[in-house]
């Protein structure tokens, strides 16, 4: 067996060890999904998504009797916006600041509109400006345990669905 050093990376993670912890990130991962979108050159967003931002399905917009503009027409390739979805839900093992609006965003994976591409590209500049950014695990024994919830009524437009969100640490890292 041979000794390799402190860990570095390991399965597409970074490891940062300090006195006060570790810290685990994807920023590799995140900067080259940003490379291959052509995003390098934008400016970064500081929101994953807007503020009250509706997205809705081609199939409730049908329903409810809403034009289909040129502006949000159904993507004649829906490859690209699973791709990235997918690569965003990746990402969220070491950034849980993404998981709700990736959670909204793989919602429509089936039929995806231009306004959803739009939405993921947004995340997409959130993720650049704070790229590495990620999981801290402190090294001070703490072995106080924090659990937080929170909860949406009614926040689906589609199924009137209430959404409810936790949090759990142990000692001050995320467990869940």
């Amino acid at each position: 067996m041979k000794d390799l050093g402190e860990l570095k990376y390991f399965l597409g993670i970074e490891f940062s060890k300090t006195t006060e912890g570790i810290l685990m990130n994807k920023r590799k991962y995140a900067l080259g999904l940003v490379s291959e979108l052509g995003l390098a050159g934008c400016k970064p967003t500081f929101t994953p998504l807007e503020f009250n931002h509706q997205l809705t399905s081609t199939m409730f917009d049908k329903c409810i009797g809403k034009n289909v503009n040129a502006e949000d027409r159904p993507l004649s390739d829906c490859g690209k916006y699973q791709r990235v979805v997918g690569r965003l839900l990746y990402l969220t093992m070491t950034r849980p600041d993404t998981t709700f609006v990736v959670q909204v965003l793989s919602q429509y994976m089936h039929s995806p509109k231009q306004s959803h591409m739009e939405a993921t590209i947004k995340v997409v500049r959130y993720i650049k400006g704070i790229a590495g950014l990620g999981l801290f695990m402190p090294s001070k024994k703490c072995s106080e345990s924090i659990a937080l919830c929170d909860s949406n009524w009614g926040a689906c437009v589609e199924s009137r669905k209430s959404l409810t969100g936790y949090e759990i640490k142990f000692g001050n890292a995320m467990i869940s």
